[in-house]
């Protein structure tokens, strides 16, 4: 990596306005696009966004889980994904969600975050809810290579509250505390940490202190799931400004074809360039 992903993801958001879009091959998407519900389906369907968005979104954001569910073969598209969408010129985050311990840990970051890796992406999501201190070794493999990642902090489902909202003993939420560990990792750092956050854009008020962040914020809940631009500014205040709103099913919907995933993308942008500036 030429420089740090905070700098890539800041020059992308520059050129590309701040989106990120979701490639989630989900059977029924396969079928609406009029794609079998197997690999080939899966194949044309993820490079068909890739040719559509490659060059046109600040992040593309390939949702592992589905590509694992056909196997060896699926995990072998996921791969091509990847090198094709950064041949087109986008940044892609793997959409993977890992959090172990020590060895494990250290495994998922040589997947996903090491130079030769042929599942290595420019940044990856991760769970710290085995302890923030635990994906060390994946904050390690980032730092070193130049990658990302988007660590949960305050999800959208109705389940995630019980643990993200819980107070500790110093008064703070435990999805607070995540922020507040992701943001001594980005101290210093210009013009943006590779530490970043998932907060979906749907949660209300949040609640969350992000004035120290200096990162990236992943924000999926946009469009089909019921979030709006202006609800990117309601959630984030001030740091809407280094917010990504994330969206699937609201542009995928448009496809298989090429221009009409593109139009629903840009509209997407619009919309939110035209809240944010």
């Amino acid at each position: 990596m030429t420089a740090a992903f905070g700098a890539r993801l800041t020059e992308a958001v520059a050129r590309c306005g701040p989106l990120c879009v979701g490639i989630d091959p989900h059977p029924a998407l396969l079928s609406a696009w009029g794609l079998p519900r197997d690999v080939s389906g899966l194949e044309r369907f993820a490079l068909t966004v890739v040719e559509a968005l490659g060059d046109r979104v600040a992040l593309l954001k390939p949702q592992s889980a589905f590509f694992e569910a056909y196997g060896s073969q699926g995990v072998a598209v996921l791969e091509r994904t990847i090198a094709e969408a950064r041949r087109a010129g986008a940044l892609v985050l793997l959409d993977a969600k890992r959090g172990d311990i020590g060895s494990t840990m250290a495994a998922y970051a040589g997947a996903y975050l090491v130079d030769g890796s042929p599942l290595a992406a420019d940044a990856v999501t991760l769970s710290p809810y085995l302890g923030f201190g635990a994906l060390e070794p994946a904050l390690q493999a980032a730092q070193e290579s130049g990658r990302g990642v988007f660590v949960l902090a305050l999800t959208s489902n109705p389940e995630g509250g019980t643990v993200q909202r819980a107070v500790g003993a110093d008064g703070r939420t435990v999805a607070q505390q995540v922020v507040d560990e992701a943001a001594t990792r980005n101290a210093g750092t210009t013009p943006l940490g590779s530490v970043g956050l998932v907060v979906g854009l749907t949660v209300g008020e949040c609640g969350l202190d992000l004035s120290a962040l200096n990162g990236p914020i992943l924000a999926p809940g946009y469009g089909a799931q019921g979030g709006t631009a202006q609800d990117v500014r309601r959630v984030f205040g001030p740091a809407a400004r280094h917010v990504l709103p994330t969206t699937s099913r609201e542009v995928l919907r448009h496809g298989p074809s090429v221009t009409g995933l593109r139009d629903a993308a840009a509209r997407a942008r619009e919309e939110v360039l035209a809240v944010l500036g």
